[in-house]
C-alpha cells in the first residue's frame, strides 16, 4: 500500500472494480429478499449542490447497508428532465432546451459516478426520451377512454404580450417574469385528471403508511381536506335559478347577510353588461395571481351585482357582491357570508356596509338574556348581554375569536337555544325536507390540471377534430420536436405546422403535460426501463413498493400525492398490485450555511460567498467582525440560510472532491447531523472529517502485517484488559447496528471514531493484540463501509479480509462480549460521590454494599456516624445515607 492516503487514486480504482464486476446491477431473484431503495430523481440543472449530495449520500448509505445484510438491492437514478427551467435557460443561451438539458444529464452522470453511489445505470432514464414518455400518452389514452381524464375550462395566468400562460412564480408583482406586461385571469381549456374520484382512497391510505413521518401524512391529509357540510340553494330573485354553495358551518346559516361570487361567475357577467363600474372591478379582478397563497394575502376587494339571493330558510333578500377572493375554479365559485362568524367576511363587511348578525355565542353563555341591537355609532349591531347583576354589551367594531367557534345559536328562530352540533344536523334536515339542501362530504383536493402551455414537456396524445370533438392519438408516441430554438413568446408548437397540423383538417393538442405527470411515475418504470412493448411487466410487482424512499420535505404533498394516485392509476390498469408506491419515506433536512452581504444605496443587497470572506471570533465563537477578503472592507452577517445561488452561500461539491475525495465529502455530511434535521455547513468540519480518514489509513498502513497474521480472536483466552477491549469494541458494533436501523448515520460515524480511538489505544504487550485488531478493524471496515466506500473497498482487500467488502457478511454481536466479569460502582455518602469501587458483576446486593462500607474513602466520612440507608442503583451506583 502507499504510505499516505491518496483518495482519488483509491476511489478511481475501487469505481473501476464496481464497474468491471457489474456490483449494482439489479437482477430480480424471487429467492432472496428484495429491497428496492430510490431516491428523489433530480432535475438536470447543470452541476449538483451540496442538497443533491446529501440526498444521494443518504440514500446510497442505506443501499450500501441493506446490500451488505444480504438483500437483493436495486438503486437506479434517472433524470426529471422536462420543465421550465430548462425552456428559459435555453432562451438565455439562444439554444435548444433539448441541447441543453443532455449537455446537463451528462455532466451530472459523471459528478454522481464520482462520488461513488452505487447505482445499476442500466436502469438509467430521462423524462425527456420518447422511450419513457410514450408509455403516458399511452396510459392518458386508457383514461380518456375511462373518463378519468377530460377537458374543461380553468383560470390561469395570462401574459398578454408574450401571449402565454404563467405559472405562479412566473407572475412577480403582478407582471410577467420576461415582458414585464401586467398579468391577467383568462380562463382558457385545460386538461385534467379525476384525482377527486381517489380522494377517500387517498386519505383512509394514509392510516397504514407507518413508514412515512407523521408531519408529512399530517400535509397530505390537510390537502386533501375531506370535510363534512351541507350543500343548499339559494334562490335568486326575480329570475328562476339558484345559487348554490357548500359550507361546513351550517349553524351559521341564520347569519348570511352577504354573497360573494368570482368575478368569473355568470351572474356577474350578466349583471356587468349594463353596468360599467362593476364591469371594470371584474376587469381589475382579471389581473393578479390565481394561487390560493396570493388570494389569501391580498386586500379583498368586492362590487355589489345589484342582485339579491333569497335566504334558503327566511326567504329574506340577501345582498350578492362580486368579491376577488372566490374563484371559480374552486367550489362552486360562491360563498355565503357570514361577517359576525367568520374573520374574513367581517372585515369585508365593516369594508362596506354590510350588516352583522350574530347568531352564535359560547356556550357557556346559556342562561343570560341577549338581546340585538344597533346602538354603535357605525350602526353596527351589538350583542347585550343582561343579568340580574350587570350589564355587559360586546361591542362589534372589532373581530373577536370566540365568535369563530361553535357554541350556541342565538336569533336563528326555531333553532335558537340549541349547541351548533345539534343544530347543523337539524338544519340540514329541514333543507332535506324542503329541497333546498343536503348533507354532503367535501374535499379540499380539486381535480388534478394536468395540461401546460409551454414547449419543453410530453405532449398531450389528443386530436382535435374539425367538429369540435377529441380523439386519442393512436401512433405512440407523439414525439415532441427536439431542434426548436424558442424565444418565450407564444406556443412554439402551435406556431409549427409540422407538428400541430393533420390531414383532414384535424390538428394535434398542442399543450404538453404537467412535470408532475412524468415524475409521479418514473420509479416504476425503473423496474421494467428496458422493455419497449409494455408500460411496466412482472418485474414491478417483484421490486414495488419501494422499501426506502429518500427526498425533501418540499415535495411532501403535490409530488408524494401524485405519485399515491398515480400507482393506483397503474393498479386499477392491471400494471401494479400494490396500492401504495412507497413503503417507507425520509425526508432529508437543507443544508444550510452563512450568508454575508454588503447593502447597497438603494436597499438592494450584494451576497458573498462564505470563502470570499475572512471573519475574527471571540473565544467563545462570537463574532467580533467580518470582511471581504478582497478589499478588506467589512460586510454584514445575513444569518444560517438554505445553501442557494441568490443568496451566494453555495459550496461547490465538485471542487471538495477534487480537494478532498468523495468519502469525506460523504463522511461529512453523515456526520455533521442527524438525516432528518439540517445541515450546518462548516469547512472545518470537513477538515475533521479529512483527518479522521486519514487517522483510519495510519492504522492500517502501520498494523497491516499484524492484522494479515493474527489468527481470529478466542475469546475464552483473553484475559480482563483484552476482555475489556473487545468489549468496548462490540458495544460500539452493537450501538451502530440500532442506528443504522433507524438511519441514525452521525452516531454511527461517531462510534465508528470511537472504535479508532479504542484499537490505538490496545498496549503493544497485549497477548491478544493482534487478533483484537484484526477483529476490530474487519469490524470497523463494514460499518464504514456503506459511508465511505472507497477507503473501505481498498483496506478490506490490502488487509487480506475478502476480494470485495460489499459481498461480506454483516458484523454480529457477541453477547458474550458484552458480557462484564467486573462493574464499576460509584459510591455516594449522602449524595455526594466518594469512590469508585470494582464489584464482580455476580455479586449479590449484600456483597455489593459491603464493598461499598469497606472503601477507606468512604469510612473516612462516615466515621462514627449511623448508617441509616443503603439506596443501590443496579451496575452503577451505591449512595450511603448515614447521620
Amino acid at each position: 500500500m502507499p504510505t499516505d492516503y491518496q483518495p482519488q487514486v483509491i476511489e478511481a480504482a475501487a469505481q473501476r472494480f464496481w464497474d468491471t464486476h457489474q456490483s449494482f446491477k439489479a437482477v430480480e431473484d424471487p429467492a432472496r429478499e428484495k429491497f428496492y431503495c430510490l431516491s428523489m430523481f433530480p432535475y438536470p440543472s447543470g452541476r449538483l449542490h451540496m442538497g443533491h449530495v446529501r440526498n444521494y449520500t443518504i440514500g446510497d448509505v442505506i443501499a450500501r447497508y441493506q446490500r451488505m445484510l444480504g438483500k437483493n438491492v436495486l438503486q437506479p437514478m434517472g433524470w426529471d428532465a422536462f420543465g421550465l427551467p430548462a425552456e428559459n435557460a435555453a432562451i438565455q443561451k439562444g439554444i435548444s432546451p433539448s441541447q441543453w438539458t443532455q449537455s446537463n444529464i451528462a455532466y451530472m452522470r459523471e459528478q454522481l459516478k464520482q462520488l461513488g453511489f452505487g447505482y445499476d445505470w442500466d436502469r438509467e432514464l430521462a423524462t425527456c426520451d420518447p422511450k419513457y414518455y410514450r408509455w403516458e400518452q399511452w396510459l392518458f389514452t386508457r383514461l380518456l377512454e375511462k373518463g378519468l381524464a377530460y377537458r374543461s375550462h380553468a383560470t390561469v395566468n395570462w401574459d398578454p404580450v408574450d401571449q402565454t400562460v404563467l405559472a405562479n412564480e412566473q407572475v412577480i408583482d403582478g407582471k410577467g417574469w420576461r415582458s414585464g406586461a401586467p398579468v391577467e385571469k383568462r380562463e382558457i381549456q385545460q386538461w385534467f385528471v379525476r384525482i377527486t374520484d381517489y380522494a377517500q382512497e387517498l386519505l383512509d391510505a394514509l392510516d397504514g403508511l407507518a413508514g412515512w413521518p407523521e408531519q408529512v401524512r399530517t400535509m397530505q391529509r390537510n390537502w386533501i381536506g375531506r370535510s363534512e357540510g351541507v350543500e343548499m340553494r339559494f334562490g335568486i330573485q326575480g329570475a328562476h335559478e339558484t345559487l348554490e354553495i357548500y359550507t361546513t358551518r351550517p349553524d351559521t346559516l341564520m347569519g348570511v347577510t352577504y354573497m360573494a361570487v368570482a368575478a368569473e361567475h355568470p351572474l356577474a357577467r350578466r349583471a356587468a353588461q349594463d353596468h360599467p363600474a362593476l364591469a371594470a372591478f371584474i376587469e381589475d379582478c382579471r389581473m393578479g395571481g390565481t394561487s390560493e397563497a396570493e388570494i389569501e394575502t391580498m386586500e379583498k376587494k368586492g362590487y355589489p351585482l345589484g342582485i339579491n339571493a333569497i335566504h334558503p330558510v327566511t326567504g329574506a333578500a340577501v345582498p350578492i357582491y362580486a368579491a376577488n377572493f372566490v374563484l371559480m375554479s374552486y367550489g362552486t365559485g360562491a360563498v355565503m357570508s357570514v361577517p359576525a362568524h367568520d374573520e374574513r367576511d367581517f372585515y369585508f363587511a365593516h369594508k362596506y356596509g354590510i350588516p352583522i348578525r350574530p347568531v352564535i355565542v359560547p356556550a357557556d353563555w346559556a342562561g343570560r338574556r341577549l338581546d340585538l341591537e344597533q346602538t354603535t355609532p357605525g350602526g353596527w349591531p351589538i350583542v347585550a348581554l343582561r343579568n340580574e347583576a350587570s350589564e355587559a354589551p360586546l361591542d362589534w367594531s372589532s373581530w373577536d375569536e370566540r365568535f369563530a367557534q361553535p357554541g350556541m345559536l342565538i336569533n336563528s328562530g326555531d333553532f335558537s337555544h340549541r349547541h351548533s352540533a345539534e343544530a347543523c344536523e337539524a338544519i340540514a334536515a329541514w333543507l332535506d325536507e324542503q329541497g333546498r339542501g343536503r348533507k354532503r362530504v367535501n374535499f379540499r383536493l380539486r381535480d388534478w390540471g394536468v395540461s401546460r402551455q409551454r414547449y419543453w414537456g410530453c405532449p398531450i396524445p389528443v386530436v382535435n377534430q374539425p367538429d369540435g370533438g377529441l380523439r386519442a392519438e393512436t401512433q405512440l408516441p407523439v414525439r415532441l420536436p427536439e431542434d426548436l430554438v424558442v424565444d418565450g413568446s407564444g406556443s412554439p408548437l402551435k406556431k409549427l405546422p409540422s407538428f400541430s397540423a393533420l390531414p383532414h383538417g384535424e390538428t394535434r393538442e398542442t399543450d404538453t403535460f404537467d412535470t408532475f405527470f412524468e415524475s409521479s411515475w418514473y420509479y416504476a418504470r425503473y423496474c421494467a426501463s428496458d422493455n419497449d412493448q409494455a408500460m411496466l411487466d412482472e418485474r414491478a410487482n417483484y421490486w414495488l413498493p419501494v422499501d426506502q424512499y429518500v427526498g425533501g420535505i418540499e415535495h411532501a404533498v403535490l409530488h408524494l400525492l401524485y405519485a399515491r394516485f398515480f400507482h393506483k392509476l397503474m393498479r386499477d390498469e392491471g400494471l401494479v398490485a400494490s396500492d401504495e408506491p412507497f413503503a417507507r419515506l425520509l425526508t432529508q433536512g437543507m443544508v444550510v450555511a452563512e450568508t454575508w452581504y454588503r447593502e447597497r444605496p438603494d436597499g438592494r443587497k450584494d451576497w458573498f460567498n462564505p470563502a470570499e470572506v475572512e471573519v475574527e471570533r471571540d473565544d467563545k465563537g462570537r463574532l467580533l467582525r467580518a470582511w471581504l477578503s478582497a478589499d478588506g472592507q467589512p460586510v454584514q452577517f445575513g444569518g444560517m440560510e438554505k445553501m442557494s445561488k441568490s443568496k451566494n452561500n453555495g459550496v461547490d461539491p465538485q471542487a471538495l472532491t477534487e480537494r478532498y475525495g468523495a468519502d469525506t465529502v460523504r463522511l461529512y455530511t453523515m456526520f455533521t447531523s442527524p438525516p432528518d434535521q439540517s445541515l450546518e455547513w462548516n469547512d472545518e468540519g470537513v477538515e475533521g472529517a479529512s483527518r479522521f480518514l486519514k487517522r483510519l489509513w495510519s492504522l492500517a498502513m502501520s498494523e497491516a502485517d499484524t492484522i494479515r497474521a493474527a489468527p481470529d480472536v478466542a475469546p475464552d483466552a483473553l484475559d480482563e484488559t483484552g476482555s475489556t477491549a473487545r468489549r468496548e469494541i462490540h458495544l460500539v458494533l452493537n450501538k451502530a447496528c440500532f442506528d443504522f436501523e433507524r438511519h441514525q448515520f452521525n452516531t454511527v460515524v461517531s462510534g465508528c471514531m470511537t472504535l479508532v480511538n479504542v484499537l490505538y489505544k490496545l498496549a503493544p504487550e497485549l497477548p491478544a493484540r493482534g487478533s483484537l485488531l484484526r477483529e476490530g478493524v474487519s469490524i470497523l471496515l463494514r460499518l464504514l463501509a456503506p459511508i465511505a466506500p472507497h477507503l473501505t473497498h481498498h483496506l478490506w482487500r490490502e488487509l487480506g479480509f475478502g476480494e470485495d467488502i460489499l459481498r461480506s457478511t454483516w458484523p454480529q454481536v457477541d453477547e458474550t462480549a458484552l458480557r462484564q466479569s467486573m462493574l464499576d460502582y460509584v459510591v455516594q455518602v449522602n449524595g455526594k460521590v466518594r469512590d469508585t469501587i470494582k464489584v464482580d458483576a455476580a455479586a449479590e446486593r449484600a456483597e455489593i454494599e459491603a464493598a461499598a462500607l469497606a472503601s477507606e474513602k468512604v469510612r473516612r466520612f462516615i466515621a462514627e456516624a449511623e448508617v441509616r440507608k443503603v439506596i443501590l442503583v443496579p451496575n452503577k451506583l451505591v449512595n450511603i445515607v448515614a447521620k
